[in-house]
């Protein structure tokens, strides 16, 4: 299903797969992360490609909320209690500096950037003290925040933390920006081409679905990382969350970005309607890929949640879309082991891309680049490279994959439990066993398709998402298609059609 950025998005150029040819530095991912890593490079005089699976915009950049805030829910109490206090000021200073730059980069190339105050707010007593502890964590490192009593909102708070003028954005125009700049940089985005294989020789050998490109330097922007090496999949956990867009009247639009601190979390904003006016968009409720019974279940509660205190709003789009969260809160970024220095990775924006993506970005510069052209790391880099693990943290990077076990045993005992049925209702998918193989079988458009229901990335057997119709795997987040097509990594290979 298609954003509301989705449904009019500007025809992004791009170019043609440079066949045997050796770039200096190929990014893998063409979302905000894969493009303001492609322009830093290209502006620094490097020969750079960008490299696409699939369109640009059809990711989760293109299909998140876009708030741009240094403010977002209560991650400085998160980032407080997971890691020591200097770890904590230097994540508040990576955002505060991925903010200022994409401020910067919007008004020097005319994307619309609206600026709003921002509030994590709360509707319960437990809630106002998650909203006091996320003013004290967010105060501790500098930032100018407010505790309000109320908010311009239709129910009734018990309170909210404020930081003013923040920003929201259209996340296709600023992908189509970064594009422009990219390439009239004399950098290369290719779209529609997957990566296969990555081999860590000098120089390093990218294989795609449309060839074998050479770099000396090789990012992978993915979302979760698409090579294995650092068990990357391992560290981080894929959520899938809700978000629609409506239609309200003008003067019950909410002057301000919002953010629930409890659970289920919601999120309100506003968006610069193209055809008749501002749009209301909400969103939340989320939860693990493949792990809840029914994601249209899911986006149902939003529009619930949306009409109870929306009653006159009429809807326009919704959508899903895919973050992968770190234990610490922290994204991992740097040299990806056993790539011999020579292959990099970004990953674990725990739903602030906009802000986390940037930030990692000038990281990679920082780090790639060394002094050259200015690129010296400022403190925040460093101290964040030189993070340390605490034991919670520890122990919740143990919870997640003792979670992960859970699912592979659930996903084989209830596949080979009884045989696959001959053919779903329309629009719906099961899982069942054909002989002794785990197969998945869905009926889209009246069309049958019968598929192995193992995941090929590590084996986890896949669940059917009823509302974006793909087969999701509930151990690390690969999704594919009806047909089988991958959708989302890690997986790389596409599943198995049954014979």
């Amino acid at each position: 299903m298609e954003s509301v950025w989705q449904q009019h998005a500007p025809l992004i150029d791009t170019d043609a797969f440079p066949e045997a040819e050796r770039v200096d530095v190929l990014v893998i991912g063409g979302g905000i992360t894969g493009l303001t890593t492609g322009l830093l490079f290209a502006r620094a005089g490097r020969r750079v490609a960008v490299l696409e699976g699939r369109r640009i915009g059809d990711g989760t950049t293109g299909r998140t909320t876009a708030k741009v805030s240094r403010l977002q829910g209560t991650r400085s109490d998160f980032v407080r209690s997971r890691n020591i206090a200097a770890v904590a000021r230097a994540y508040a200073d990576s955002q505060a500096a991925a903010f200022d730059w994409i401020v910067d980069f919007c008004e020097r190339t005319g994307v619309a950037l609206e600026r709003r105050d921002a509030y994590s707010y709360a509707t319960t007593p437990d809630g106002r003290a998650r909203v006091e502890a996320e003013y004290r964590a967010a105060r501790a490192v500098g930032m100018p925040v407010d505790l309000v009593e109320h908010v311009d909102l239709p129910f009734a708070t018990t309170g909210a933390v404020r930081l003013a003028d923040q920003a929201q954005l259209d996340p296709i125009q600023l992908l189509a920006a970064l594009a422009r700049e990219f390439r009239a940089a004399g950098g290369v985005l290719v779209d529609e081409v997957r990566v296969t294989a990555v081999h860590a020789i000098r120089p390093v050998e990218v294989q795609t679905t449309a060839g074998v490109i050479d770099a000396d330097v090789v990012v992978i922007a993915t979302g979760s990382p698409i090579l294995d090496r650092g068990l990357y999949f391992a560290k981080v956990s894929a959520h899938r969350s809700y978000a629609a867009a409506w239609r309200v009247p003008e003067e019950r639009l909410p002057d301000g970005m919002f953010l629930d601190v409890e659970q289920p979390t919601r999120s309100v904003r506003t968006a610069g309607g193209r055809d008749g006016g501002p749009l209301l968009l909400t969103g939340g409720f989320g939860h693990g890929v493949g792990r809840h019974p029914s994601p249209q279940a899911a986006a149902d509660e939003l529009a619930a949640w949306t009409r109870e205190h929306w009653p006159d709003a009429e809807p326009v789009a919704s959508w899903s879309a895919q973050d992968h969260l770190t234990p610490h809160g922290i994204p991992f970024v740097g040299w990806l082991p056993r790539g011999r220095g020579r292959v990099y990775v970004a990953t674990g924006f725990s739903k602030w891309g906009m802000t986390n993506g940037v930030a990692t970005a000038l990281t990679l510069a920082s780090d790639i680049l060394g002094g050259e052209y200015g690129w010296a790391a400022p403190n925040w880099q460093r101290v964040l490279h030189r993070r340390p693990t605490l034991p919670q943290t520890f122990a919740a990077g143990i919870g997640e994959n003792a979670a992960v076990a859970l699912w592979y045993a659930r996903g084989w005992l209830g596949a080979l439990a009884g045989p696959l049925g001959e053919a779903p209702i329309e629009g719906h998918g099961e899982v069942g066993r054909s002989g002794l193989v785990p197969a998945a079988a869905s009926t889209i458009d009246g069309r049958t398709t019968r598929l192995c229901a193992i995941c090929p990335h590590m084996g986890a057997i896949v669940s059917w998402n009823d509302f974006e119709r793909s087969w999701d795997c509930p151990a690390h987040g690969s999704r594919f298609a009806p047909d089988g097509a991958v959708l989302e990594g890690p997986a790389k290979r596409a599943m198995r059609p049954l014979p």
